[in-house]
């Protein structure tokens, strides 16, 4: 049966991938290898052929899982068609405090990078990597959850200035690895506009790679990428590979209706500090309620908004179980109503970004 899938060209790259893609950081944490199989088979067998991965994961992160979701990938990769898979993956930044990631040594220094995509290469089982993503920025900027800028955080013990890895040197070394054939593409994830438009620029004035796409999390109570961020990617061509649609299981009403299900939230405590925010569980329940006097799942709801939003080329989704995985992608051919959507409209700006 024909694949009721769509595809996109990612930013001014020339892959072209399903509208939906296949997060895999629940691989050799939640998952094991015969989960892994499973979900990346089903994923496949679905018209899927986008999967995302960083070295990094499993998540949450620890030394003892650190680089365990790409080794299973790998073992699954090397039974595929390889040029029919688009592959990303990422490299660990500095400032988070992973001091397994390369002995702490985690700025984005162009050793580091090459040491990174030489080990993923080796782990994924494969001699090029379609597309490779700063993980996070190299310089100081919120992330995961935090949403203020806080200059203090540019200076040292001593008040000086912090320095960190210039884009240019970043880019310049991506540019190897793309001469190299060891990368098709580039993109950015969990970064700010500023830092965006200095990429672009800085690839425009150098002659150096222009990054395809944005790896940011967007989702019914985190739309921060609607102001600012979308224009960017409208004018620029960027495209946005949107994680996190289903904002840790919180929309999926979940934990409104059993606030001790079973998830990442129940079972890694302290984790996703995100949605750890007062008006998280008001706003989850104001979208369980639309979407059920609707006839949907609180899943078909966060899942659909996020599919079919115009500036979101693919949408970035994990399960634990086949079964939820299955729910997901059946989600992508549900499409609300425009009433659906006005109501949408009117919780957002009642409660507007819960989980920044």
């Amino acid at each position: 049966m024909e694949s009721a899938m769509e595809y996109v060209q990612l930013g001014n790259s020339n892959l072209n991938v399903s509208r939906v893609c296949l997060g895999t950081m629940t691989f050799g944490e939640q998952n094991n290898q015969q989960d892994a199989n499973s979900q990346l088979d089903y994923a496949l067998s679905q018209g899927i052929n986008f999967i995302d991965t960083a070295e990094m994961y499993p998540v949450p992160p620890k030394a003892e899982t650190f680089t365990r979701t790409e080794t299973m990938l790998g073992y699954w990769l090397k039974t595929q068609r390889r040029d029919q898979i688009i592959l990303g993956s990422k490299v660990a930044g500095r400032n988070r405090g992973l001091k397994w990631i390369r002995d702490g040594d985690d700025s984005l220094t162009r050793a580091n990078i090459r040491a990174a995509i030489h080990d993923s290469l080796k782990r994924l089982q494969t001699d090029y990597i379609d597309l490779y993503q700063l993980h996070w920025p190299e310089r100081n900027v919120p992330l995961f959850g935090q949403y203020q800028f806080d200059p203090k955080l540019e200076l040292d013990a001593e008040g000086n200035q912090k320095t960190w890895v210039s884009i240019e040197t970043q880019l310049e070394t991506l540019a190897e690895l793309i001469k190299e054939g060891k990368v098709r593409a580039v993109g950015l994830s969990n970064e700010q506009p500023w830092g965006v438009m200095e990429f672009l620029r800085i690839a425009k004035a150098h002659n150096l790679p222009r990054v395809a796409t944005i790896q940011n999390c967007y989702n019914l109570m985190n739309r921060t990428i609607d102001a600012g961020m979308s224009e960017i990617l409208y004018r620029e061509q960027l495209s946005l590979l949107a994680y996190s649609p289903l904002a840790f299981g919180h929309l999926s009403a979940k934990y409104i209706d059993d606030p001790e299900a079973a998830g990442r939230v129940t079972q890694f405590l302290g984790y996703a500090q995100r949605y750890k925010k007062p008006s998280v569980p008001t706003a989850s329940a104001a979208y369980a309620k639309l979407s059920r006097a609707h006839g949907l799942t609180p899943t078909q709801l966060a899942l659909s908004f996020v599919y079919h939003r115009w500036f979101v080329s693919s949408t970035i989704i994990g399960a634990t179980t086949l079964a939820q995985l299955q729910e997901n992608i059946a989600a992508y051919q549900v499409k609300l109503s425009d009433e659906v959507m006005a109501e949408i409209e009117h919780i957002h700006l009642t409660m507007m970004n819960p989980a920044p």
